[in-house]
């Protein structure tokens, strides 16, 4: 009786264990309110601060600094020196031109003579010869030597117009040798110091970089092809950079420029965003992470993206299709306790919120976004218990 009743006590509990085993586990859905708000598509880059015109200063001649009037961060106005090339060696060149100058000129007023008194002959020998006092031999050498003298008169005019333009040369050199700041800016580089010999015969050395405005700035930002479309001159924007975390800079689209930039067989295309900078924070060379505005939908009903992806485990597949603006959708809501489908059209999707066009959601609904499955109560079934529409 006693065995019977054991028997009997044990199958009671075998079959206990294969119906809770068998029973499906209960599920917790997990939900997210609609709201109302921002749905904002950007585009994430990196760039560098710079000014928005810098102009290099450079040498035409070479030499030795002389002096230097300029540092870092001297505000210098058009025309002021900042910097001089010993002058000696172009000054003698002045002078020697000069000299080769005046030779010109001296030798330009004897051939004048010359050809004056070649004329005066020309006149007395042809007056001669009709008279039979001299013979046509001696007119012939007197007119030959008339054009010769005019001849070498033009000569020494095109020496002493060689000459006039040798001795400027020798005087725009010797110019050279002042350095001076082509605008009104502040100098952010300098690259020369007195007593250095600065050598321009192959390529122009860079003495300074003078910025003509710091108050406004530009960050040059690199956007790939595949982004670039969606760019336009206009767009606002917004940077951070690492010498000020947390405080965002705003800025805008000012140029979007047309030449590639092929970097290991990436194309990318600079845009430059126009920013102020009147409190003089940012700095040349700073590295600004950039977010570019695209699109922009303010104060709309939004739904979370975890809600139109998801898909209640036992009714299909646990992501949904590629969505387009303006394309049906749906989300699911909780009915009794139950997960109930609900048709919608989205708008804009900024991979966070979708902007809902129509439907029946309004805003404080609660849409499902994953489902949590109990352990407890699943028994022996493997798998992992949170599932989010992702």
């Amino acid at each position: 009786m006693a065995a019977a009743l054991a028997a009997l006590v044990l199958a009671g509990a075998l079959g206990l264990a294969w119906w809770l085993a068998r029973r499906p586990p209960a599920v917790r859905y997990l939900t997210a309110p609609v709201t109302r708000g921002d749905v904002t598509r950007s585009i994430h880059a990196t760039g560098t601060v710079n000014p928005v015109l810098t102009v290099i200063v450079g040498s035409y001649v070479s030499g030795v600094i002389q002096s230097q009037s300029c540092d870092f961060n001297t505000r210098v106005h058009k025309g002021q020196l900042c910097a001089r090339i010993d002058p000696r060696p172009y000054q003698t060149v002045v002078d020697e031109n000069l000299a080769q100058l005046a030779v010109a000129r001296a030798q330009l007023d004897k051939d004048r003579a010359a050809l004056d008194y070649a004329r005066i002959n020309e006149r007395r020998q042809a007056s001669l010869i009709g008279r039979g006092v001299v013979s046509q031999d001696v007119v012939d050498a007197a007119r030959n030597a008339l054009e010769q003298a005019r001849a070498q008169l033009n000569l020494d005019q095109a020496t002493v117009r060689e000459r006039e333009a040798a001795l400027e040369a020798a005087r725009v050199n010797l110019g050279y040798t002042s350095i001076v700041s082509p605008v009104d800016g502040i100098v952010v580089s300098r690259n020369v110091t007195i007593g250095q010999t600065v050598a321009a015969s192959f390529q122009t050395p860079t003495l300074f970089l003078i910025a003509t405005d710091l108050t406004r700035m530009q960050v040059d930002t690199n956007v790939s092809e595949s982004d670039i479309g969606s760019v336009r001159d206009g767009n606002p924007a917004g940077f951070t950079v690492e010498a000020y975390p947390g405080k965002p800079f705003e800025a805008r689209v000012v140029q979007v420029r047309q030449a590639p930039q092929s970097v290991q067989n990436v194309i990318t295309y600079d845009v430059v965003l126009g920013v102020d900078n009147a409190a003089l924070l940012l700095k040349p060379g700073m590295t600004a992470t950039v977010d570019i505005v695209t699109a922009q939908r303010r104060d709309v009903l939004r739904v979370p993206d975890q809600a139109l992806r998801f898909r209640p485990e036992a009714n299909g597949a646990p992501t949904a299709p590629a969505r387009k603006p303006g394309a049906a959708s749906q989300v699911w809501v909780l009915r009794d306790g139950k997960p109930v489908e609900l048709p919608l059209r989205i708008g804009l999707d900024d991979d966070t919120y979708a902007e809902v066009l129509g439907g029946a959601l309004r805003q404080g609904d609660a849409v499902i976004v994953g489902e949590q499955r109990d352990a407890a109560t699943a028994g022996a079934r493997a798998g992992t218990p949170l599932r989010l529409g992702m």
